[in-house]
């Protein structure tokens, strides 16, 4: 099981934060890798269950389903469901949490999925570097800062 974590810190208010990456079908709003995104069967994007189709800038399609949002903890948990990775079930979590002493937010982005292991390494950096951190680096540019 190949494993992935990367964290962050931005510089806004976790609130803040959290409303520009809550919504499951809002990632084109905010992740520079994804051109268009919308939820199938036309559910609520908050609903448990609601899968996301979207396309990358690039053209691939990716369809994943939430499997768990709290906006108490500021968390979003989800599976992908197809992928042009040559990866298999894989299930991540996004995380926000408050940093008190300067009103800014620590971010946390996980996964983990099973892979031929020759492949791991590249889509261990895939994910970390270019999806992940991608993601960070975009929502620090957003409020401010990075």
């Amino acid at each position: 099981m190949a494993r992935v974590y990367t964290s962050s810190v931005i510089n806004a208010a976790a609130a803040r934060v959290w409303e520009r990456v809550r919504g499951f079908n809002d990632l084109p709003r905010w992740h520079p890798l994804i051109r268009d995104s919308r939820i199938e069967d036309a559910l609520p994007a908050d609903k448990v269950g609601c899968i996301r189709n979207f396309n990358l800038q690039n053209g691939d399609n990716i369809r994943e389903q939430l499997l768990g949002l709290s906006d108490y903890d500021m968390f979003c948990t989800y599976s992908i469901l197809i992928s042009p990775m040559p990866l298999e079930d894989y299930i991540a979590t996004l995380r926000l949490t408050p940093i008190t002493e300067t009103d800014g937010t620590f971010a946390e982005w996980s996964a983990e999925f099973s892979c031929d292991p020759a492949d791991e390494d590249d889509l261990v950096n895939l994910v970390g570097t270019d999806v992940f951190q991608g993601g960070f680096d975009a929502l620090k540019r957003q409020f401010g800062g990075g």
